[in-house]
């Protein structure tokens, strides 16, 4: 078994879900300024992340020799209009992916969770710190969401 800690990883799904526990759909679609985001595009950045990791551990597991991917995240999730989305269906395909991954890491070997690769920065990385920056990247997320609800708190009292 690999040393990623998959049930943390499967929790991201009910604190993403308990973040937006309550909103309405016009508070999941608030946005402060026209450049920030909101939190429906909070949680397409999330899915859209999610899988992008999914392929740079697919890739590092395959023996790439290749930098793996970065992607601009501004501009894909301005560019599938993501406030446009349903936050509903956007966490079904999310936590379906979590599912599916935490499949793979199951069957992942210790040597397997060590194997590295060359991240977007240059670089090396290993698929468990893939996994672990994965996790902390999305409780980083869930605090931006924190904010936005605070954001809107506060526009509805001024």
């Amino acid at each position: 078994m690999s040393q990623i800690d998959i049930q943390a990883y499967l929790d991201l799904h009910a604190h993403l879900a308990e973040a937006i526990k309550g909103l309405t759909t016009e508070e999941l679609h608030w946005k402060e300024t026209a450049e920030s985001w909101s939190v429906t595009e909070v949680l397409t950045h999330l899915l859209d992340h999610h899988l992008v990791v999914s392929f740079r551990i697919r890739d590092v597991l395959s023996g790439t020799t290749v930098q793996l991917p970065a992607f601009n995240q501004d501009n894909w999730v301005n560019g599938q209009k993501a406030n446009e989305s349903d936050p509903e269906e956007i966490l079904q395909a999310y936590n379906a992916l979590l599912r599916y991954n935490s499949q793979l890491f199951t069957r992942l070997a210790p040597e397997d969770a060590g194997k590295t690769g060359i991240s977007h920065k240059g670089d090396a990385v290993r698929v468990v710190d893939i996994a672990a920056g994965f996790i902390k990247h999305v409780h980083h997320h869930i605090g931006q969401i924190d904010r936005i609800k605070q954001a809107q708190a506060a526009h509805s009292v001024g």
